[in-house]
């Protein structure tokens, strides 16, 4: 037997399935609000590498999120009230949402091309909005039909709105949580989306099947498993005659991590590359560095402190650093958040230590009471990003904390010394309130127009030292950066007026000051880097 709903025109529905729909419409709002969440978190991971996990970054997606869920509230509850079947209209908007989400993987590498030019700022903001505005538009519709479907059903609308607007966020609670912890750690992004667009395509196909006696939906089913997955080897024969390789691939709970190497009658190189940003290199035969600024970080504390025999890497890269202190009879551990960083040091660039291994967050480690060393070197960038956290006032006190009288920290930071220099000087300003000493080392040529690149820090307690010639005669260097030596010879000093702050733990604007300096960088590693291997 049908009821007509009381409102006219209205889809009929059996009375023994009311209770049966009721309950299909609330599993439908929790999919749909932990969907919303997942999007948006992923949404990070997806444009992260291109645009820095930043504020600008964050703010992009927030902003993305926030506008789209508010412009598909309103144009639901508008299309909701005007449509006579709101029931199929909801799981056909649902199946939409489902189909967008699958092309997220597909359209990724176009839409970040196309928003790259555009800056940090104006290019996160566009692909955001390009990969994830639709997805999120279309799911914010649903809570309009839903609430106007359950209405029909239900003798209280106020009670109605509550427990729906309660499942959809106790949804998204599901969402953020299961990602966060769970997703992210062990299933590659893509492969996320496409399982978050194939659910939705499942709950749409379910009520056609249950509530229409319809398989019409059921073939969308097959989408799923038509998108392709990004990752696994590539090669690509480059211009020059060199072959690039893309040897390792892989999604972990930290980043996007790959391994490229290039090989040609001239040169054997291998490069670690986290979130699309090169991270360090060596060369295959002789596991040299062929980055400038390892060669700083091992040279100058040695020099500065030549009979130090324990030694803290913090941030591993390709293993490159810690590796020649051992070389050089030093007891070196090491600290990396990302464990699988330390498995693709040791597979592909050679990285071994007597010294013990941490997979630790570098400010949570150093704040603990523990060893002292004499040489600390802080090499930890999250992309192109040094962590704010670890630049503080405070945080620097707790590493000096874990140095020996006399010891030297070394940081290796991407920052300008021309032009928007701002955040550098004050990295600069908050070491000398920490250490008695602060040498400034560029890893470029001072001539160069852009003012920007590596920058070498090094402070201690001890008098400044002068680096001379004869003290670097006997350390090998690649021939890719012959001209280190030379580098080393030169310090530089701001000028004393130029503007700085003391960067603490409450006030420490790093992402805001630097984008210029961002924009430099991502520039740079797109026209040393194939970007198709970079996408993935």
């Amino acid at each position: 037997m049908k009821k007509k709903s009381f409102k006219t025109g209205m889809e009929a529905v059996d009375t023994g399935n009311e209770r049966g729909l009721l309950v299909f419409l609330a599993l439908t709002s929790l999919v749909c609000g932990a969907a919303v969440m997942i999007i948006e978190v992923l949404g990070s991971r997806v444009i992260g590498p291109f645009f820095g996990a930043s504020l600008y970054v964050w703010t992009s997606l927030i902003t993305v999120t926030l506008v789209a869920l508010a412009s598909g509230y309103w144009s639901g509850g508008i299309l909701s009230d005007r449509c006579s079947r709101p029931r199929s209209w909801l799981f056909g908007i649902i199946a939409l949402a489902g189909c967008s989400i699958l092309l997220i993987p597909v359209l990724k590498a176009p839409a970040i091309k196309l928003a790259l030019p555009l800056g940090l700022r104006i290019g996160s903001l566009a692909s955001s909005g390009m990969l994830f505005g639709p997805s999120l538009l279309l799911l914010g519709m649903v809570s309009p039909f839903i609430i106007r479907i359950a209405a029909l059903e239900m003798a209280s609308i106020g009670r109605t709105v509550g427990l729906f607007s309660s499942i959809s966020t106790a949804g998204s609670f599901i969402g953020t949580v299961g990602t966060g912890f769970v997703l992210i750690a062990y299933f590659p992004i893509d492969r996320i989306f496409i399982v978050v667009g194939g659910v939705l395509l499942l709950v749409s196909a379910c009520y056609a099947l249950l509530y229409r006696r319809s398989g019409l939906l059921l073939p969308l089913l097959i989408l799923p498993f038509l998108v392709p997955v990004s990752g696994g080897p590539k090669s690509k024969l480059l211009p020059n005659g060199t072959t690039l390789s893309r040897v390792f691939f892989k999604e972990s709970f930290y980043g996007n991590i790959q391994v490229h190497e290039y090989a040609s009658d001239k040169i054997n190189l291998r490069e670690l590359v986290v979130d699309a940003t090169i991270q360090g290199g060596t060369d295959t035969i002789n596991r040299q560095s062929i980055h400038s600024y390892t060669y700083f970080q091992q040279f100058i504390p040695r020099i500065i402190n030549p009979l130090g025999k324990d030694c803290l890497v913090v941030g591993l890269g390709p293993g490159v650093i810690p590796v020649w202190y051992e070389q050089q009879g030093v007891r070196t551990d090491v600290v990396d958040i990302d464990p699988v960083v330390f498995d693709v040091a040791r597979r592909f660039f050679g990285f071994a230590v007597s010294g013990e291994t941490y997979a630790e967050d570098a400010r949570y480690f150093l704040s603990r009471p523990g060893k002292q060393y004499d040489y600390i070197i802080l090499d930890v960038f999250n992309g192109d990003n040094t962590p704010f956290h670890v630049l503080s006032k405070e945080a620097l006190h707790t590493v000096k904390q874990r140095l020996k009288p006399g010891g030297v920290l070394g940081i290796n930071i991407f920052a300008a010394i021309r032009g928007e220099t701002y955040m550098t000087a004050s990295v600069v300003r908050t070491l000398k309130e920490v250490f008695k000493t602060v040498d400034i080392f560029p890893g470029f040529t001072t001539s160069d127009p852009s003012g920007i690149g590596n920058l070498e820090l090094f402070a201690h307690d001890r008098q400044p030292v002068v680096i001379r010639p004869d003290q670097l005669a006997h350390f090998q260097v690649h021939p890719l950066v012959a001209n280190v030596r030379t580098l080393m010879l030169e310090k530089f000093e701001f000028p004393e007026q130029t503007p700085s702050m003391v960067l603490t733990d409450s006030y420490n604007p790093i992402d805001f000051f630097d984008v210029r300096t961002k924009e430099y960088s991502r520039r740079r590693t797109l026209e040393f880097s194939d970007i198709d291997f970079l996408l993935g």
